[in-house]
């Protein structure tokens, strides 16, 4: 029998072999929409998938920091759904490109997973994902994110070991459906931060977007939403082609 460490290695060597597109039928289809809601829409599952979606959100604004040349000095995630990235840099625009790749982040990892799903890149937009968690725990930097990161990463590493290749598809799509339900979950949130409770608005994105630039708040939603937007389109088209199929 392979050892753990060697069965782990042996599934992340065959992921990114591309498998046989999924032949997803709308029956199953429909399954795959149950799936995705049942973890994204009720309260009592989002208040553990939700935790997934801040995670992504804080490492979008992570990796925009990184890419621009930031130095990166940590992530705090917390079990109410908030997190907090801490980038340091010189020049002004670089702040405000890293923060705004956060509400739209779940989003573009939800069609990318969605996307990767149908297309045969199942197991390796799995595997992606827990490299990913795993290497984000050099930067947690509170109690509550290293244990929400790391239910994350052994969440992924069961689906990596044990989902068989032809289900790893499906289970790609239903992780990607349910990201991207989140974005919009999140910029809801985020709307009625500004409209309701403006108390809180030391916490929404795009009111220190506005301290940064002086561009309005209100733009800087508009902008998410049109990249939030964009990503339902490219999960959607697969989806359409079923559907129609279907009818």
């Amino acid at each position: 029998m392979i050892p753990l460490p060697g069965q782990l290695w042996q599934r992340l060597i065959e992921a990114f072999s591309r498998t046989a597109p999924p032949a997803v039928t709308l029956t199953e289809l429909l399954v795959v929409l149950a799936a995705a809601i049942a973890l994204s829409i009720p309260r009592q599952t989002w208040q553990y998938f939700g935790l997934l979606a801040t995670a992504t959100h804080e490492l979008g604004h992570a990796f925009a920091a990184v890419l621009s040349g930031q130095r990166l000095g940590g992530i705090h995630l917390r079990l109410d759904h908030s997190g907090t990235t801490t980038s340091y840099s010189r020049r002004p625009i670089a702040a405000v490109w890293s923060g705004f790749w956060g509400y739209p982040v779940p989003a573009l990892v939800g069609a990318a997973f969605v996307w990767c799903g149908f297309s045969g890149w199942g197991p390796a937009a799995l595997v992606v994902g827990t490299l990913i968690l795993l290497v984000s725990l050099i930067f947690i930097r509170n109690l509550a994110g290293l244990l929400i990161t790391a239910v994350c990463v052994l969440g992924s590493a069961a689906l990596v070991l044990w989902v068989p290749a032809e289900f790893s598809g499906p289970a790609a799509i239903v992780l990607g459906l349910a990201l991207l339900v989140a974005a919009v979950r999140d910029l809801i949130k985020l709307t009625n931060v500004h409209l309701r409770r403006r108390d809180r608005l030391a916490s929404s994105d795009a009111y220190l977007l506005y301290r940064a630039t002086s561009v309005p708040a209100f733009i800087w939603i508009v902008l998410f939403t049109a990249v939030v937007a964009g990503c339902w389109l490219v999960a959607w088209l697969p989806i359409s082609t079923i559907l129609a199929a279907g009818a």
